[in-house]
């Protein structure tokens, strides 16, 4: 079964590379936005029946405001660079849900939630920008369907979400949760470094294009770190060390502020 799914792999890959706006990265995605979206709609909708939903609070509204905002200006830059089979696969949404955890997450197709427990760290709206850039991010480059592509070829051996469901529906929905970061699971690691450190670039070219300072974000990983011990564990982090973070942001500034002078500018 495992060289089955070696070969089913190797054919994919040659057959199903796509490039990551703005990165210009290659990747493997045999899973569009629009193949997932059937199941996306599904988890996302029990996620929310399952908490309580904050949207409809002052909190909440901020978090909508901000997503709706950088969404227009994520969708604007998309459609200039010629993905617009990309933007009408995009359906944003943005809630807030009451839980203590420390964590944001956005599913295919820009299915966005943020936890309480996150608030205290973003402080006001360039901090949740800072966040909610990340997140679409991976709405955009297609991280989860790229994260799926790779576990249920290896897991099922097989290139559609119908036949992955059919085979094992169960298995199919753990992945999916897996990909977008409200589960964690040792295998998806290598993976998800990639594409936090990708979605990381990204978000601060985003919400450098939305308005808001990207000089905040080292300063929100900043306000992280003083809450949260750096014990050097990042191979076993689904996210970079904040440190490390930090320091690759402060690198990763300049081609932001830049984007963020000339918006203000042409205002």
């Amino acid at each position: 079964m495992k060289k089955l799914a070696t070969l089913f792999f190797v054919v994919y890959a040659l057959s199903s590379c796509s490039i990551v706006p703005l990165t210009g990265r290659s990747q493997l995605a045999i899973f569009t936005t629009q193949d997932l979206m059937p199941l996306v709609k599904d988890e996302y909708k029990e996620t929310l029946s399952s908490g309580k939903v904050l949207t409809s609070t002052k909190e909440g509204k901020q978090i909508v405001k901000v997503g709706n905002r950088m969404a227009e200006a994520v969708e604007t830059y998309l459609t200039e660079q010629g993905y617009d089979s990309l933007v009408n696969e995009l359906d944003w949404e943005f809630n807030l849900l009451e839980d203590e955890e420390v964590n944001a997450w956005c599913m295919p197709g820009g299915k966005v939630a943020f936890y309480t427990g996150i608030l205290p760290y973003t402080k006001d709206e360039t901090g949740i920008a800072v966040i909610m850039g990340h997140e679409l991010a991976h709405a955009v480059a297609n991280h989860a369907g790229e994260r799926m592509s790779q576990e249920i070829l290896f897991e099922l051996g097989v290139g559609t979400i119908d036949l992955a469901m059919g085979q094992d529906p169960t298995l199919t929905q753990e992945i999916l949760l897996l990909s977008v970061g409200i589960a964690s699971d040792l295998k998806l690691l290598s993976f998800s470094r990639k594409h936090e450190l990708e979605a990381d670039r990204m978000g601060l070219i985003f919400m450098a294009m939305a308005g808001y300072d990207p000089r905040e974000a080292p300063l929100f990983w900043g306000r992280m770190a003083e809450d949260e011990e750096d014990d050097g564990l990042t191979f076993l982090s689904t996210h970079p060390g904040h440190t490390k973070r930090m320091e690759r942001l402060n690198s990763l500034l300049p081609e932001a502020i830049e984007i963020y002078e000339q918006r203000k500018g042409s205002n």
